[in-house]
């Protein structure tokens, strides 16, 4: 099949290039010249472990090409994907959908006999409709079906979660479009993927559920943890214990210093605000997105506690920089609020990260120092502080890392040591959720 992607952010530029990978021909569109001139070199803009291969692969086939002119893209397509962006708005917390309704016009005037206009982009419930009123409006004959399938990818498996997804969610009354859908998705049939079918402001609403019910697990665990620190219980085994209950699941049940991203605090101030909008107010969620903020707030004035009294100029090492591993996204990562917490308590920060230091220095205040790894890091600090849990830092050389610390004191944010390995070698150990020293 033929397919245009509009937008070439972390969504389009992964989806675009899987479906390549199917045997569907992609043309992805951006209006950024230079992004797509880059892109048709080689060069990728975020990491996503497999993705470079993946387009270059897909590109030397001839399945998988990157263009400016979505006028020519959309009217060879017989499906075409908005996969824009849709950022919070600045104080009110809706999604800004100027983009997704520019993409609409642009879609509406160049489209060339029937056509599916998919929505891929993260969108409010009602956006479905809004596109189609939009594109009735800017082309009364024009011959198509709007429909919802929002992305369910996790940064750092997104290839996996497209290739072999838990459930393709897809939002349409149209026989047609469902037709088209079905034909598009069919490579996937082998892997048992099942595809849901709903009415179009249900498939919307599941996206934001889903990512609201995650948020919310996170952040269940995260106040669980505070519980077991005043009286003294280990929340990995209360994690453990419940998590074997089929009904719950362990997953997203991992104690830390609050959930980040593009998509949970974006995704859940937005369900919020429609909630509120719809006189249906979602209390559990508002509770959430606020529990949230408090813990990454939170997290700085632990690392101070952990030193005592921290002389002024005391230097902290902080290892992990992005919201998670294997991505370099720095979009509303709990280090953010870490950094500038210690840096308003007057302590100096040096921070390492395996591929987020270009996105962190955009973010990060200027005095941020930045080290070439984990043990330049950690080199005459006076604590050291894990934010992030990559691979890389789990199986540091303790030894090493304790002469290279002015003080021994660990915070480990992600739990990802056993207390007694640093408490043995003599070092200060500091957790989330269980007790320090076992």
């Amino acid at each position: 099949m033929r397919v245009a992607m509009i937008g070439t952010g972390y969504v389009g530029l992964v989806s675009g290039t899987c479906f390549s990978d199917f045997g569907h021909e992609v043309v992805c569109v951006d209006k950024d010249a230079s992004k797509i001139e880059r892109l048709g070199r080689g060069e990728i803009p975020i990491f996503e472990p497999g993705l470079d291969d993946l387009v270059r692969r897909n590109v030397a086939a001839g399945r998988l090409r990157f263009a400016t002119d979505l006028t020519q893209a959309v009217r060879q397509a017989e499906v075409v994907f908005i996969a824009v962006g849709t950022p919070s708005r600045r104080g009110d917390g809706h999604a800004d959908l100027s983009y997704v309704h520019a993409a609409a016009r642009e879609i509406a005037r160049a489209a060339n006999g029937f056509t599916v206009v998919v929505t891929k982009s993260t969108v409010p419930v009602g956006t479905g409709t809004d596109i189609e009123h939009i594109i009735r409006e800017e082309a009364p004959e024009a011959d198509i079906a709007v429909v919802s399938n929002p992305e369910f990818l996790r940064e750092g498996a997104a290839i996996e979660d497209f290739k072999r997804p838990d459930r393709i969610v897809i939002g349409t009354e149209d026989p047609r479009a469902r037709e088209v859908m079905t034909a598009l998705y069919r490579p996937l049939s082998l892997n048992a993927a099942p595809l849901l079918f709903t009415e179009r402001n249900t498939a919307e609403l599941i996206k934001y559920a889903s990512n609201a019910f995650l948020a919310m697990k996170i952040t269940f665990i995260n106040e669980m943890a505070d519980l077991c620190e005043k009286v003294g219980g280990n929340v990995q085994e209360v994690a453990r214990g419940i998590g074997l209950d089929r009904r719950i699941g362990p997953k997203f049940l991992h104690a830390g210093p609050g959930y980040g991203g593009s998509c949970f605090p974006k995704d859940t101030l937005a369900l919020m605000r429609t909630a509120q909008e719809a006189g249906a107010p979602l209390r559990l969620i508002e509770t959430v997105t606020t529990v949230n903020e408090s813990r990454k707030a939170a997290m700085g004035r632990r690392v101070i506690e952990a030193m005592g009294t921290p002389p002024r100029g005391a230097t902290v090492a902080v290892l992990g920089l992005t919201f998670k591993p294997n991505t370099d996204d720095m979009r509303d990562s709990p280090a953010i609020n870490i950094v500038q917490s210690l840096l308003d308590r007057g302590v100096q920060v040096r921070a390492y990260d395996p591929v987020g230091m270009d996105e962190a220095r955009k973010v990060l205040p200027a005095e941020v120092e930045y080290a070439a790894s984990a043990y330049a890091c950690a080199e005459g600090a006076d604590c050291l502080v894990i934010v992030t849990e990559w691979d890389a830092f789990r199986a540091l050389d303790l030894d090493r890392l304790k002469t290279l610390l002015r003080r021994p004191i660990v915070v480990d944010l992600r739990n990802i040591y056993p207390p007694a390995d640093l408490v043995g070698r003599g070092f200060k150990y500091v957790g989330v959720g269980r007790p320090n020293g076992e």
